[in-house]
């Protein structure tokens, strides 16, 4: 539906300087297409650099009807609210897109191409893409992608939103410059809306979530020999009460490798100070035993390193944090965000011997 040469329009309201904008945040620091507008009325005017830190020049606007002198094609809402609905001050926003002709893209719960008032307003050849619906065809899995000769890497985080898709992202663009064969599958609806492709993991029935993982890894991984390598995204943790997305990941993706994605100094699940996160080596110990289940190859995979998200320390600080957890865990270790996937890619022995 969306293709990388779409002008985008992105709805934030509320959300471009809090992770409640994260869908956004993450279209802004990763589209490589046109990005031409934002729409977030308590930012409006403000430069994007200066409220997200993201370096790229885009106008911040109040409203949709403003965002249209830059001529966007889609709209994209780039909220994550809680419960996954659409809050009424972007319903209004959309209902102005849809009128003035453009598509809309939406990752939420609530399903614009089923609402009675705003699915009317769609103008041929304008069109309403909802992702998070379940695919098609699904089948229960059964272990497929272990015949794939391609290497398979599954980002596995500590917490939810601790930056599993952007180490995944990073390390997709490190191994485009190293001329190293890699496809990006995206699980969420920011990797989804980035890529083009993918699995909204959360939208499909339990039965069947590790054969909607096994069948767009299949699908990424077709004609992809031994040096090629998929990059799976990672959703949710097996450390937070509420996640259950960690366990049908591995056992679609059936990978060969794990990264671990950890923010610094983060020692319990977001907002449940009663529920500590393990130690670290104890925690990779766990997913490394568990991704050695359910396997026809024998293989077991283990954590080959750490992504650290230090995006809260100042340079420092995090120089410091990486190289703790580098020392307790015995792994290498990097912010891929801060200082690109180069690295880590080699590290994981990925890269070969790439210059």
């Amino acid at each position: 539906m969306l293709r990388a040469d779409h002008r985008v329009v992105l709805l934030q309201h509320g959300g471009l300087a809090d992770l409640s904008g994260k869908t956004g945040l993450t279209l802004l620091r990763y589209r490589r297409g046109p990005v031409v507008a934002v729409v977030d009325p308590d930012q409006a005017g403000r430069s994007l650099p200066e409220v997200t830190g993201i370096d790229r020049t885009v106008p911040v606007v109040a409203s949709l009807d403003e965002a249209l002198a830059y001529g966007p094609e889609v709209a994209v809402i780039g909220l994550a609210p809680s419960g996954g609905r659409l809050p009424e001050p972007v319903r209004a926003d959309v209902a102005a897109a849809l009128r003035a002709g453009l598509s809309v893209a939406s990752g939420l719960h609530s399903r614009i191409g089923d609402d009675p008032e705003l699915a009317p307003l769609r103008r041929d050849p304008a069109w309403i893409w909802d992702l998070r619906r379940e695919p098609g065809g699904l089948l229960v899995a059964a272990a497929r992608a272990a015949a794939l000769p391609c290497r398979r890497l599954l980002a596995v985080g500590s917490d939810m939103a601790v930056g599993k898709m952007s180490a995944c992202l990073e390390l997709a663009a490190a191994a485009e410059q190293l001329g190293v064969p890699a496809r990006f599958v995206g699980t969420g609806q920011a990797g989804i809306l980035i890529s083009g492709q993918g699995v909204a993991l959360d939208a499909v029935r339990v039965d069947y979530a590790a054969g909607a993982v096994e069948a767009a890894v299949l699908a990424a991984g077709e004609g992809m020999g031994p040096e090629g390598l998929v990059l799976v995204e990672g959703q949710g943790s097996l450390a937070h009460p509420g996640s259950t997305a960690t366990l049908p990941l591995i056992r679609g993706s059936q990978p060969t490798d794990l990264l671990l994605v950890h923010r610094a100094g983060q020692r319990h699940i977001k907002g449940l100070p009663e529920l500590p996160i393990p130690p670290l080596p104890e925690l990779i110990a766990a997913v490394e035993a568990l991704a050695a289940l359910g396997r026809p190859d024998g293989h077991r995979p283990r954590v080959k390193a750490v992504a650290l998200n230090t995006g809260h320390l100042d340079g420092e600080a995090a120089a410091r944090a990486i190289a703790a957890v580098a020392e307790s865990t015995g792994l290498p270790c990097t912010d891929v965000v801060r200082s690109g996937g180069a690295a880590l890619l080699q590290a994981l022995g990925l890269a070969g011997d790439r210059p």
